[in-house]
This record gives C-alpha cells, structure tokens and sequence, in this order.
C-alpha cells in the first residue's frame, strides 16, 4: 500500500495540498493554452497577409528582371548579379511568449539598399528590379519568422494541452478519490472511537 494513502490526518492534508496545486496547475495551464492559441491565431494572420503580398511581390521582381535582361541583355545582368556580395547583415534574437522562444529577424535594410554597380553602365530596368528584388528578401525573412513562430507556438499548444488533460482527466480526479476515500476512513474511525468511548463512560457508571 502506497504510505501517502494511509488513512492519517497528515496524508489528508497532503492530499488537499495537492489536488489544490492541481487545480490551481489545470487552470494555468489553461490559460496559457488560450494565450498562445490567440497568439497562434494572430501570426497565422500575418502569414497570410504577407503570403498574399509575397506573390505579388515575386511577380513584380520577375517582370522588372525580364524587362532588364532585354534591355542591357542577360549576360550584362548576370555578371552585375554575380558581383553582388552575400548579405550578412540578417540578425536573428528571440523573444519568450509563454515559455515558446519566437525569432526575432532583422537586417540591415541601409545596406541593401545601396547599389554596387555604376548607373552610367545600366538602366532604370536594373534598379528596378533590384528594388524589387530587395522588397521580395524582406518580405521573406518577415514570412520566415511568422512561419516559424507559428510552428513552435503550435507545438507548445500541443504539449500545454496534454498536460492540461492529464490534470484535468488522470491528477484532479485521482487525488480528489484519495480525499474522499481518506477522509470517510478518518471519519469511520472517528465514529468507531466515539462509540467505543461511550462504551467505556457506560460501563464505568454501572460498575458504581
């Protein structure tokens, strides 16, 4: 028999401790679920508002950049492109939302925006398509850190959940039969000693 069921005052009292610490550990791992869902909820937004303006934002970059390979021909555009140094200004932080580390994406946009060719070798095409190109990378990076705040909050839904079911469904319920079946064993032996003193008190005033 497990020593914490035995029916003594001291367990009844850890027993009460305990399904009150369940219960106070369901109702915030409730209310952390509804946070991150609302949470959820929004960045689920966000990707779709920016899904939306990526497409059109890609569509736009591709035209600019046929539009300038027909004016200065594509092996002019391609040697400028291949002379265009890697971007290493992207920064990456987290932020803490209810336990869930959501990425924090930044870059340097001063330094994207400044062209490294000369303007008297190319066209207004080119710059376009650059700029294009430039709001395309941006777009990206704010779709990457919505999609992957959006999976991580997902995830930790998931786990706040079973752990709120297991409260809810296995802990709560288990703890609240250890009190009752505690509690009516104290008062069986509460009831048995009454008697039996009532017994002693008689037999003590008939033997007078």
């Amino acid at each position: 028999m497990n020593p914490n069921e035995v029916p003594t005052k001291g367990n009844l009292i850890r027993a009460k401790n305990s399904l009150t610490l369940s219960r106070q550990g369901y109702e915030l791992m409730d209310r952390k679920r509804n946070i991150l869902i609302r949470e959820l909820s929004s960045h689920i937004e966000e990707a779709r508002r920016i899904q939306g303006t990526i497409d059109e934002a890609y569509r736009e970059a591709y035209a600019a950049l046929q539009k300038a390979s027909i004016q200065m021909g594509m092996g002019s555009v391609q040697l400028i492109a291949r002379s265009i140094p890697l971007d290493d200004s992207v920064e990456i932080k987290t932020r803490s939302i209810m336990g869930t580390e959501i990425p924090l994406v930044r870059a340097d946009k001063s330094e994207r925006l400044r062209p490294v060719y000369a303007f008297y070798r190319t066209r207004d095409s080119l710059d376009e398509a650059r700029l294009a190109f430039e709001k395309v990378k941006s777009l990206t990076l704010e779709l990457s850190q919505v999609e992957i705040s959006a999976h991580r909050l997902a995830e930790n839904i998931q786990k706040t959940q079973k752990r709120a079911n297991a409260l809810k469904n296995i802990t709560i319920p288990r703890t609240e039969a250890l009190v009752r079946s505690i509690s009516a064993a104290l008062e069986e032996k509460e009831r048995e000693e009454f008697t039996r003193l009532k017994v002693i008190k008689r037999q003590k005033e008939e033997a007078k």
